[in-house]
């Protein structure tokens, strides 16, 4: 017998109330099915989303959404939301160009309410949303579903320090699956675990509790005094209720994560109580799908897979894998080599690192600030500290780059990852601002290997120069094939001269696997200048880039600021009549393909080559008489 097809049948979470309990089971069974259907075909964020699947379709039943305000952190648990919402009939589009974003985004759906591309933002969104309900006399629920990996972040916890003051109607939703992407680390992962051990306790006196209260006659008089005698002698031993009561909030949990009913009285209990509560719902991250489930952090971000037989290990190397190896031979040559990630072993390279070296591999968890000034201090005790970090991410230790290691002057490497477009996962997660940021440091040293060679080389010696911060920005995947024999030089800069070339076309990184392929198709000469360390520009260099009739600047980050910026203006600043063009990036990036990418930007190979010619014929026709 073929199963209802209920998702056709939901257009809005009102048409959920329609349905029983069995249905809902029945619905929650497609919904797995459907998450990992697509996954498997467009990549994205699996297990997370089979986690909390139940926890989605309970608090789309009891809220009343948009007018109640539902907040994801981090976004990418997001899925099972944007099929009860309208958007099943779109979902084989995910992170696909002109389809629907990974994240929520308030301009796709209104049942969208913030953007949620990074962790531990959610807390700080809920406090100014429902004060802005109280402040405008709305009743509604504002509720931000937050994981414990999410959890680990230090921005968490300065929302968590004034939600409790909150008086509008509040509720956070901790989300206890003991996973970000990878294993959650430090207190709060071992505070959570206390709690879950004390739920089969509470089972146990819920139990007792209902015995008693059905006792006639006596029953509920009875109830009443056990329970304060109970709560005078805890409050005099222990003097202090849970953290999060002890920060204002209401503690009720820890739940279940996938038993509808218990959920759903838990939602209606926190909806009564006239405080900010925190509801503990405890789930399994790839519930329904075995692969997933037992390996999480695989499922965690995958690209398309076959679903029969799960994701297989990729055999071609990336800059990350090569980051990661290179870091292993180094730290058996030198027992000071230590590295430091943010919730990022997997992702960044260093899984194998952290198995050889337990005692010098550090997950300081979703606290990037805190892994940044973490690394100074070492380098200050004489250790070599390398800091793995998502280009995207990075953004949150600007500060502390600033005053924790560049006023210090210690010798910390940020090992830049995923720098440049990151296209499939949207604007969020573009590593497109850390050249632009970065520069702005006093002494910093930034190095942009185009292949495999180069990032080992750099790494090496940029691990052992004792002066001052380093980063090395490389982007996500492999080598450019034109660049797999490419034998990198040792200076700062490389240069592919070219007889009269009275064109320049001057750029870093793997771009230059393009630039010099471009070079190659005009029909004029064009000499090509690959910057090696982009940051400080070599002065000779520029001088040598003044004396063409044209430079043209191509750079995949951020057109404002960048080092294409400063190029061009240490030429105009010896005073060259050159014609300088700069091609970077303009806004963000949406969900698309490498490719799509490129050329979206400008900056693939025809886009380049376009650029150019454009500029060269423009600059002769003006010349004509």
């Amino acid at each position: 017998m073929d199963r209802t097809d209920w998702l056709a049948q939901i257009k809005n979470p009102a048409d959920l109330r329609k349905l029983t309990f069995p249905q809902v089971q029945e619905l929650c069974a497609q919904i797995r099915q459907v998450l990992t259907d697509t996954v498997s075909h467009t990549g994205g964020h699996l297990s997370s989303n089979l986690g909390v699947v139940e926890l989605t379709v309970a608090l789309h039943r009891e809220l009343n959404l948009p007018q109640d305000t539902l907040l994801f952190d981090v976004g990418h648990q997001c899925y099972t939301h944007k099929l009860l919402t309208g958007r099943y009939d779109r979902f084989a589009t995910l992170r696909r160009y002109g389809g629907l974003s990974g994240f929520p985004n308030p301009q796709e759906s209104p049942y969208d309410a913030f953007v949620a591309g990074h962790s531990s933002t959610s807390l700080s969104v809920a406090c100014g949303i429902a004060a802005a309900k109280r402040l405008h006399g709305e009743k509604s629920y504002t509720v931000a579903l937050i994981g414990d990996g999410a959890l680990t972040g230090g921005l968490a916890y300065e929302g968590l320090s004034n939600l409790g003051r909150e008086k509008g109607r509040l509720i956070v939703v901790l989300n206890d699956n003991r996973m970000s992407i990878d294993r959650n680390v430090g207190f709060v992962a071992r505070y959570l675990t206390k709690l879950r051990s004390r739920a089969k306790y509470i089972r146990a006196k819920d139990r007792f509790a209902s015995v008693i209260a059905h006792t006639p006659l006596i029953g509920r008089w009875l109830y009443r005094k056990i329970f304060r005698l109970k709560t005078g002698i805890k409050n005099a031993l222990y003097r202090r209720s849970s953290m999060f009561e002890e920060m204002g909030l209401y503690y009720l949990g820890p739940v279940d994560g996938h038993d509808l009913k218990t959920l759903t009285k838990a939602i209606r209990a926190a909806k009564t109580i006239d405080r900010p509560v925190l509801l503990h719902v405890v789930t399994i991250k790839g519930k329904g799908f075995e692969y997933a489930a037992e390996h999480p952090d695989t499922y965690h971000g995958v690209s398309a897979f076959d679903k029969e037989v799960g994701v297989v290990a990729a055999d071609k190397p990336t800059f990350s894998s090569v980051f990661g190896k290179t870091m292993e031979q180094l730290a058996e040559q030198d027992p000071s080599v230590c590295a430091v990630t943010a919730a990022m072993s997997s992702g960044t390279g260093l899984t194998g690192f952290a198995e050889r070296f337990p005692d010098r591999f550090f997950d300081v968890g979703i606290a990037e600030e805190h892994a940044v000034t973490f690394a100074s201090a070492m380098a200050s005790r004489e250790l070599r500290p390398v800091v793995a970090v998502y280009s995207t991410f990075l953004q949150r230790g600007y500060d502390q780059i600033v005053n924790d290691v560049s006023i210090m002057g210690n010798h910390v490497v940020l090992a830049v990852d995923r720098a440049g477009p990151v296209p499939a996962d949207g604007e969020t997660h573009q590593g497109l601002y850390d050249a632009a940021f970065l520069r702005t440091v006093p002494g910093m040293r930034i190095d942009a290997p185009a292949n495999f060679t180069e990032l080992r080389q750099m790494l090496q010696a940029d691990l052992y120069d004792q002066t001052g911060p380093f980063a090395i920005r490389y982007p996500k995947g492999g080598e450019p094939e034109r660049l797999r024999d490419y034998q990198p030089r040792r200076e700062a800069c490389t240069w592919l001269p070219r007889d009269g070339a009275k064109v320049l076309l001057v750029t870093y990184g793997t771009l230059f696997a393009r630039v010099a392929a471009a070079a190659d198709r005009l029909p004029y000469p064009a000499a090509v200048l690959k910057l090696n360390r982009i940051w400080p520009l070599d002065e000779q260099a520029v001088r040598q880039a003044a004396r063409f009739r044209h430079v043209f600047f191509f750079e995949e980050a951020a057109r404002a600021g960048g080092i294409g910026e400063a190029f061009g203006s240490a030429m105009m600043q010896d005073g060259v009549g050159a014609c300088f063009t700069l091609s970077a990036v303009e806004g963000p990036i949406p969900c698309c393909t490498v490719q799509q990418a490129a050329a979206l930007t400008g900056l693939d190979e025809e886009g380049i080559l376009h650029t150019v010619q454009t500029v060269v014929k423009e600059e002769e026709s003006c010349a004509s008489p």
